[in-house]
């Protein structure tokens, strides 16, 4: 029963802010969502244990959050066409989801962790990987920190550890290094946070 209901919330941040696109109006949905029910504890899953994003995804979403997240993550239509190009798909397929008949896959390979999206997955982590995003202001200027929740096992450093945005529209990169302590973290999944 989620689709209809996101799908209607998604309309509400389209009508105040018409110039974003489906990706930001996307991200505002995600990142002001919350891991907590209406009672102010954590979501549980069906069998009533704590739940995890395989659960809730992004969690509970907050619509009058969303209409000023502050910070987007957004995607162009190269970022989706180079996601295709690293899933190994070919031009004469990938010409078929765009309208640019000039666009080839790039030649330098694509890492997939690094597609802007708003959470981060890393497959089978064993020692360490930087992951990349960008996101655009566009809330009043400020200062952003980053505030990470750990996941178990794991090492998590930022680059940099804050954002300062003078101007409404204005974009910034970071980094997120993620380290495996041991070897026992890749046996299974776990899960950590990163706040602005």
């Amino acid at each position: 029963m989620s689709g209809p209901y996101i799908s209607g919330i998604a309309g509400l941040p389209k009508i105040l802010h018409p110039d974003w696109s489906p990706a930001a109006v996307q991200s505002a949905i995600m990142t002001t969502a919350t891991t907590q029910d209406n009672k102010k504890q954590q979501i549980l899953d069906a069998s009533f244990t704590e739940a995890t994003p395989f659960s809730y995804g992004a969690g509970h979403v907050q619509p009058n959050l969303a209409m000023d997240p502050g910070l987007v993550y957004y995607l162009t239509v190269n970022d989706y066409l180079n996601f295709l190009c690293a899933l190994g798909y070919n031009k004469n397929v990938i010409s078929l989801f765009s309208t640019n008949c000039t666009y080839t896959c790039p030649k330098n390979a694509i890492i997939l962790v690094n597609f802007n999206y708003p959470s981060i997955t890393v497959p089978k982590l064993s020692g360490s990987i930087t992951v990349t995003r960008r996101v655009k202001n566009v809330g009043s200027p400020g200062t952003y920190q980053a505030r990470v929740k750990t996941p178990q096992g794991v090492s998590v450093t930022m680059a940099p550890k804050s954002l300062k945005f003078i101007n409404v529209g204005e974009e910034k990169s970071f980094k997120v290094n993620i380290k495996a302590k041991n070897a026992s973290v890749t046996k299974d999944y776990v899960f950590g946070e990163l706040i602005w």
